[in-house]
């Protein structure tokens, strides 16, 4: 099937009610484009387990603090249809910013605010950022009502958001997380891995290096305190030089996002950690049993 392209959310909402009224599931795949071989992955399961696949293309200008971050963020949209295509999609959506958002530049009156977990870690940081998540997602799962819909591990505290957010606005959507896919140096894939320099790039190896060298501590250890493995992955993440700013290197309680105290239960607790390497904002995490080379080798 070739994937339909659609200009416009009330179009995708349409279809969807057709898909509904036939009794077809429906996967759905949230992004904000650039896709690249970890959106692959999400559309090709979504695609294994759904009779049909709606993927979005939106570039949410919410989830931005810093409008020039908004302007540098990449757009492709013919790359990001024919990935879609190719990894299953029946539809792109690819709405525009004033149909979601009529009052744009203006916020809209009317946002949907998440609590405390929109308060921490990336909340901290951009603040504002989630409850633009949670607007847009609750938005968008209004709009394609569907069976299952897929998101990504890399972005750990976010999918605790949308989790949280689904189960109290929209329990019938069942989300599912799904692994960080790596490139071969083992960097975490993400939109904004174009926007690193070459140096820049060798730096952001620090961060899949320091999720390792946490469990390579913990599994010669068990009893490792989790202010030990905080300070094994700073160091390993700044050992990226002068073009790396760390802002956390923690291990946190799974579900809570509580900072993990004394020995750790790696069934509970995730690492999690960002820094700044030449201007990009880069995120990774992982639990005590990530080991790099695993990783690596099942990267598509």
């Amino acid at each position: 099937m070739v994937a339909v392209l659609h200009h416009s959310l009330a179009e995708t909402q349409a279809a969807c009610r057709k898909f509904a009224q036939q009794g077809l599931s429906i996967g759905f795949v949230p992004t904000m484009g650039a896709l690249h071989a970890g959106h692959g992955s999400l559309i090709s399961r979504a695609a294994r387990e759904n009779d049909v696949v709606v993927v979005s293309d939106f570039v949410n200008p919410l989830q931005f603090g810093d409008l020039g971050d908004l302007d540098a963020y990449p757009r492709d949209l013919d790359g990001d249809v024919a990935l879609a295509r190719s990894a299953g999609a029946t539809v792109v959506c690819a709405p525009q910013v004033h149909e979601l958002y009529p009052t744009w530049p203006e916020a809209p009156a009317t946002m949907v605010s998440v609590g405390p977990l929109a308060e921490i870690f990336e909340g901290a940081a951009r603040p504002g950022h989630f409850n633009g998540v949670a607007t847009i997602v609750t938005k968008l799962h209004n709009a394609v009502r569907p069976t299952r819909a897929y998101y990504g591990e890399k972005d750990f505290q976010q999918l605790a958001v949308i989790r949280q957010i689904t189960s109290d606005l929209s329990p019938d959507v069942e989300i599912i997380g799904c692994t960080t896919k790596r490139e071969a140096d083992g960097l975490a894939m993400s939109s904004r891995n174009v926007r690193l320099s070459a140096e820049a790039r060798v730096a952001a190896r620090g961060l899949s290096r320091a999720l390792h060298v946490a469990g390579q501590a913990f599994r010669a250890n068990p009893q490792v305190s989790a202010e030990t493995l905080n300070e094994l992955m700073a160091t390993s993440v700044l050992a990226g030089g002068d073009l790396v700013t760390l802002d956390y290197a923690v291990v946190v309680d799974a579900s809570t996002f509580a900072r993990a105290t004394g020995p750790v239960d790696p069934t509970a607790t995730r690492c999690l950690i960002t820094a700044i390497v030449g201007g990009v904002r880069l995120l990774d995490n992982a639990g005590l049993t990530f080991t790099l080379a695993d990783e690596m080798s099942t990267s598509p």
